[in-house]
């Protein structure tokens, strides 16, 4: 398919409903006690059992795989975590107890395009992060990507690229590695020392890098000295060139307050 059409997919996503948990039928006590007798015995008196068969409960330190993604080249990616294949997940992934993620091919979904709408109504509002692992590998992926974003948005999913298999599969490992995590370890870091503040204000004023900034205060000593330069004095400084010197001294001298 070599055009995209994104309006095919707010007309699916405009119709789409999303499922909701099935209600468990009330049953009263005497039917329960009727319904009990009747299987526990038969009219000989002999007991009869009628227990239903259950899938064995997941270990909680595997990803789970639906068994449909069994021969994914992404799955020999994943070395870190152990796989655990049920047929009883609606995912493709589901990497910790309240996380799970979709899988879908970029070449996949331009042959298919529907295919994504109606995996988002059999997974309805379950797991409170979804993520649509999107693993681009068309040369044009724009537009394709522009409609999937449309769609991640309507469907509180979040979208992770990845531009090859082995990229995929480190995703889905880092997902159940991180699962228990804190949040703190890739949270921006507050600086404390006024010298790194100072170099971290200044890398904010782009072209200017980290190295630049470092060199600065060593070479003026302190931020008023910095300020009070000239143009000229700022490009003479190792590393810096005309062209960052002329957009710092610009920053510089722009008034702090807006009138």
């Amino acid at each position: 398919m070599d055009e995209f059409d994104d309006d095919s997919f707010n007309d699916i996503l405009g119709s789409m409903e999303i499922p909701t948990p099935a209600k468990q039928p009330k049953t009263s006590s005497a039917a329960t006690s009727h319904s009990s007798s009747t299987v526990s015995t038969s009219t000989s008196g002999s007991a009869i059992s009628a227990a239903p068969v259950s899938k064995p409960a997941s270990n909680p330190h595997n990803v789970l795989v639906h068994t449909k993604q069994r021969g994914n080249p992404i799955l020999k990616f994943i070395l870190n975590v152990p796989l655990e294949y049920r047929d009883d997940i609606v995912p493709d992934y589901v990497v910790g107890r309240t996380s799970c993620i979709l899988y879908l091919s970029l070449k996949y979904h331009n042959l298919n395009p529907d295919y994504i709408c109606q995996r988002l109504k059999a997974l309805g509002k379950l797991y409170e992060l979804r993520v649509l692992l999107v693993q681009v590998d068309t040369p044009e992926p724009h537009n394709a990507l522009k409609s999937l974003t449309r769609i991640s948005l309507l469907a509180d999913l979040t979208m992770m690229l990845a531009w090859n298999a082995e990229e995929a599969g480190k995703m889905i490992e880092t997902y159940k590695q991180f699962e228990k995590r804190s949040p703190d370890l890739i949270m921006e870091r507050v600086e404390s020392n006024p010298h790194q503040k100072l170099v971290a204000a200044l890398t904010n004023i782009k072209p200017v890098n980290k190295t630049d900034a470092v060199t600065l205060l060593q070479t003026f000593g302190n931020l008023e000295n910095l300020i009070n330069a000239s143009e000229e004095r700022l490009s003479q400084v190792m590393g810096l060139g005309p062209r960052k010197a002329k957009k710092l001294y610009k920053t510089l001298q722009e008034p702090f307050l807006s009138k």
